[in-house]
């Protein structure tokens, strides 16, 4: 009787041929800075007028900001961004998750946003626009050393686009 094998890939992606990291990381929680202060201000808001009132169920109110505050410091928490030599891969989801790349070779340009606020904690976004039908721009935002890492995923595009022998080609039709 003849035996068969079978080889188990276990959880994860499968090792790629000739890729490796470049970052990988989370965008900063500065991107909520607003949500927080206003949640602040909203829970002791309500609990200064439970006080003034005398109605203390007024102040269980505080915790509905306090609940916005925790799921949007959980929304970035749990966002991933992984630049690779080959691609950039996002998962987005506290308790459902979704996953896209980007291929690098597909990326037309990007462009490096700093924002004042996020200048002053030495953040900035990234924004990424490629020839990809699914996700044509991206943005990578809050990162730290951002300049650094966009001239290292230009650097790869171009190296990219060289080894697959891709060029670039912008076609305007007017009708």
């Amino acid at each position: 009787m003849p035996t068969t094998t079978s080889s188990f890939v276990p959880e994860g992606d499968p090792p790629r041929s000739e890729e490796s990291p470049i970052w990988t990381g989370s965008p900063s929680q500065w991107l909520n800075a607003g949500w927080f202060i206003s949640c602040l201000i909203g829970a002791g808001v309500l609990a200064t007028i439970a006080a003034l009132v005398g109605q203390p169920l007024i102040a269980v109110g505080a915790i509905i900001p306090a609940i916005a505050a925790i799921a949007k410091f959980l929304t970035v928490r749990s966002t991933r961004i992984d630049v690779t030599t080959e691609r950039i891969t996002t998962t987005v989801g506290i308790f459902s998750r979704r996953k896209w790349d980007m291929e690098l070779y597909r990326v037309k340009d990007t462009m490096l946003h700093e924002p004042f606020l996020l200048r002053l904690v030495s953040r900035a976004n990234i924004q990424i626009i490629s020839s990809d039908r699914s996700s044509p721009s991206i943005t990578l935002p809050a990162l730290p050393n951002a300049e650094w890492l966009r001239q290292q995923i230009r650097t790869n595009v171009e190296r990219l686009r060289l080894k697959r022998g891709v060029r670039e080609m912008d076609m305007d039709i007017e009708r």
